[in-house]
């Protein structure tokens, strides 16, 4: 294991252990623009007992649809994307290992079923930890190249519309 001090090097995506879901190799993109971490997850509320969340939905290989209760340490907070709108979303703080660095980051909880990445590593995770060259890591090349190629296509299609 790496020492606190010592900043290790990841890519722009790598495989992420989430060990409080007890998940391996899980894909996840760094997003130095983010500032917070993120993960998918399908369903999360509120109870008496704490926070129930079932991460991931029925179309990830990671899905297992049990859901787990987080009796304390969440909060609530509100996330504004790009384009500057703003939602609420749960947060909480969960331990993941990543280049055999174990870390505990906070994460919103967000339905990222659209994206390719269901896990998000932001600036608070990254900061004083870890170097990002964006030529490194674990992406998810032919996944990758399938979407853009469909987006290409929708974006031809749009031009003859015109």
């Amino acid at each position: 294991m790496k020492s606190d001090k010592e900043l290790s090097l990841i890519g722009r995506a790598e495989t992420i252990d989430l060990i409080d879901l007890d998940l391996k190799k899980v894909p996840a993109k760094v997003d130095t623009g983010a500032d917070i971490s993120s993960i998918w997850v399908s369903s999360v509320r509120e109870s008496s007992e704490g926070l129930r969340v079932i991460f991931f939905g029925k179309g990830s290989e990671h899905y297992t649809g049990r859901e787990m209760v987080f009796p304390g340490g969440f909060s609530l907070t509100r996330v504004a994307n790009s384009f500057g709108h703003k939602e609420p979303r749960y947060k909480l703080k969960l331990r993941i290992k990543i280049n055999d660095r174990l870390v505990r980051a906070t994460f919103t909880l967000a339905d990222r079923s659209e994206k390719l990445y269901p896990v998000l590593l932001g600036r608070r995770l990254l900061k004083g930890k870890f170097l990002v060259d964006v030529s490194q890591g674990d992406p998810l090349h032919q996944e990758e190249r399938k979407r853009r190629a469909r987006l290409e296509k929708e974006l031809n299609g749009s031009k003859r519309l015109k």
